[in-house]
Order: structure tokens, then sequence, then C-alpha cells
């Protein structure tokens, strides 16, 4: 079996990229790592092949999927945005 066929490396391999996440805030690498163990879990439970492509795709579209429900709930608020009207320079 190759590496990419065992599911406890992607479950690893989102567990490292989720303390990178705490390392580097910023819901960038959270979704990744949601993405590959979700992938691990869906792998270890025989519902994926082993192709390596699939593996990726579907790791993929989980990230973009949880990448897009984060930016619902964790994303920019009504009112946080700063409007300048006027620049320091002009004084």
């Amino acid at each position: 079996m190759m590496l990419w066929q065992e599911w406890w490396i992607w479950i690893v391999g989102g567990i490292i990229l989720a303390v990178l996440e705490v390392i580097a805030p910023g819901y960038i690498l959270l979704g990744f790592a949601i993405g590959a163990i979700a992938t691990g879990i869906l792998l270890a439970l025989g519902v994926l092949g082993s192709s390596l492509p699939i593996l990726i795709l579907v790791a993929a579209v989980i990230s973009l999927l949880t990448w897009f429900a984060m930016r619902r709930f964790f994303g920019i608020r009504r009112g946080q945005i700063k409007i300048w009207d006027r620049d320091i320079n002009e004084d």
C-alpha cells in the first residue's frame, strides 16, 4: 500500500495543519485540516477508493466547502470595515 492510501496519514496530516493554524491564525489552514481529517475518516470507513487523484479531489472539495462555511460564520461582520474619508497627508 502506498502512503496516501492509509487513513491515519490523512488524519495526522490534518492534525498537523490544525496545529499550524493555531500558530499562524487566519482560518486558512483550518479548512485544509478539516478536509484532510474528513478524507481520512471517509477512507477509514471504506467510502473512498485508494486513487490519489480522487482522494485529493475529495479533500479539496471538503476544504472548499469548509472555507465557505467558515467565511460565512467567521468572516467580515458589518461595521468592521473602516472607510477613510480624509488622507493624513492632506493637512
